[in-house]
């Protein structure tokens, strides 16, 4: 199967926003308790120094906001990139999913649904194939085999 490159930027926006926006959160909290456990530590260590200990408490908030907006400014757009990347593995295969059995609604044959190869669901869109295989046979293949499956709501 060839691989093809995708053309939207994103493929579930709502969806992948809001994955992206939970790992983000995730990421702010670490930071927050990383910057208190710091702040806690260092100010811990400023008032056991016997000389320097004034010192370093009047640089010591300085010093913490430098760290803060360094790892917020590192940190919070890496986890935006990577959040939207992986995603990516979850989205797409749910927009193709939801894209074949549109096809199949609308009564045409869309082959079977086939996902890129580090796609997730892989396993939901071979259970879909199967389901399906009946409905995607040709008229011929079904007059051959017999009466062939029968349709829901033949079954009723």
């Amino acid at each position: 199967m060839p691989t093809s490159r995708r053309r939207q930027r994103l493929i579930q926006p709502r969806l992948q926003l809001r994955l992206v926006s939970s790992f983000v959160g995730l990421s702010v909290l670490a930071l927050a308790l990383q910057f208190i456990l710091l702040a806690a530590m260092l100010t811990n260590i400023a008032s056991e120094l016997p000389q320097d200990g004034p010192f370093l408490m009047q640089e010591l908030p300085s010093m913490l906001w430098w760290v803060l907006l360094l790892s917020v400014g590192l940190c919070l757009p890496l986890t935006f990139c990577v959040g939207v990347i992986v995603t990516f593995r979850i989205a797409g295969p749910l927009h193709r999913i939801q894209k074949h059995l549109e096809a199949l609604a609308r009564g045409e044959d869309p082959g079977e649904c086939t996902l890129r190869k580090d796609d997730e669901l892989k396993d939901l869109a071979r259970a879909l194939n199967e389901a399906t295989r009946a409905l995607r046979q040709p008229a011929s293949s079904k007059l051959e085999g017999g009466e062939g499956p029968r349709r829901l709501s033949e079954a009723a």
